[in-house]
């Protein structure tokens, strides 16, 4: 990518957007086209096509979405699976329409069927049944997934489909009712050891396995395979399944290649915080997936490796979310 192309992220407030926003500019990038929500709904195709019509980006990193936790999914399924239809559909027909080089939108590990084969491979798309707590979102990405690949054979399209694992940076949700795991979880410990309450609830059993990356890792991977040569970034497209027989979606998975327990998650976040009581597990609420380990293998054959060890980026996050704006 040029310093000078004009690159859209879709979403650049949120937790993936705003993360690959500082990459981008950290790496001179001068020509970011953003947008709010209230400056450009992306679930409207009118406004969609006159924006695309009129910016002309050359790049688009398409993070924009409606995201939420195990809560969020079980209660709001609807509004999931309407709005991440309407946003990816509207971006990804207009970025054809309007000469868009690259396109790369961001999912979700969560596409994968509940109970795939561990580590997780990009082949395992499609292979049974999805986790019921957030299938529709999946249901939405695994859609967006199928435009890429659709476009790409009819249209000759450049697009390209990462699969990030679970995520967690100085951008995300902490609001208790929405968020995912590290957020809902170091918000509780912060808020117990403030109050000094004896203990803290943590949903579920401890048992399911997860594995956890920090935003800025993730977003340099993104633009590395989005600066990759065109042999490179093109063997990464997928092909006509029809044509050649092989089963091989434009999808590339985003991680880190390790994972913990939720049990050790927990844990190591009152260790960060430095709450002292007792860590209770609620086996009224729901586990989710059992295991969700991506397999990293294709990413790490491009040349690329994350930097941030686990303990030390939720203590980065911590200073900076809890301690830093307390401070000021």
């Amino acid at each position: 990518m040029d310093l000078d192309a004009p690159i859209y992220v879709a979403g650049h407030r949120g937790l993936v957007g705003s993360a690959i926003v500082r990459a981008l500019r950290a790496s001179g990038h001068r020509r970011l086209i953003l947008r709010t929500h209230a400056e450009l709904d992306l679930t409207d195709a009118a406004a969609t096509e006159r924006f695309f019509a009129s910016e002309r980006p050359a790049y688009v990193f398409l993070a924009a979405a409606r995201v939420g936790g195990i809560l969020a999914n079980r209660e709001q399924p609807a509004d999931f699976i309407r709005d991440n239809l309407l946003i990816q559909t509207n971006a990804i027909h207009q970025a054809w329409r309007h000469g868009v080089q690259r396109l790369l939108f961001l999912g979700s590990s969560c596409i994968y069927p509940r109970l795939a084969p561990q580590p997780l491979q990009e082949v395992h798309l499609l292979g049974g049944p999805l986790e019921p707590t957030n299938r529709a979102y999946a249901l939405a990405k695994i859609a967006g997934i199928e435009m890429c690949w659709s476009y790409n054979r009819q249209h000759g399209t450049r697009f390209l489909a990462a699969m990030p694992t679970n995520l967690y940076g100085p951008g995300d949700n902490f609001d208790l009712q929405s968020s995912h795991v590290i957020p809902a979880l170091m918000r509780k410990f912060h808020e117990a050891r403030v109050n000094g309450a004896p203990s803290v609830s943590v949903w579920g059993s401890g048992t399911p396995r997860r594995e956890f990356m920090h935003s800025d890792d993730m977003a340099a991977a993104c633009l590395h395979l989005m600066r990759l040569d065109d042999a490179g970034f093109d063997s990464l497209l997928g092909s006509d399944e029809a044509a050649t027989g092989r089963f091989e979606p434009p999808l590339i998975n985003i991680g880190v290649g390790e994972d913990l327990t939720v049990r050790e998650l927990a844990q190591t976040l009152a260790r960060v915080v430095g709450y002292e009581g007792a860590i209770e597990f609620d086996r009224s609420k729901p586990d989710g997936t059992p295991r969700k380990l991506m397999n990293v293998s294709r990413l790490t054959a491009l040349g690329f490796r994350p930097q941030r060890r686990l303990e030390d980026g939720l203590r980065a996050v911590y200073r900076e979310v809890f301690l830093d704006k307390a401070a000021a």
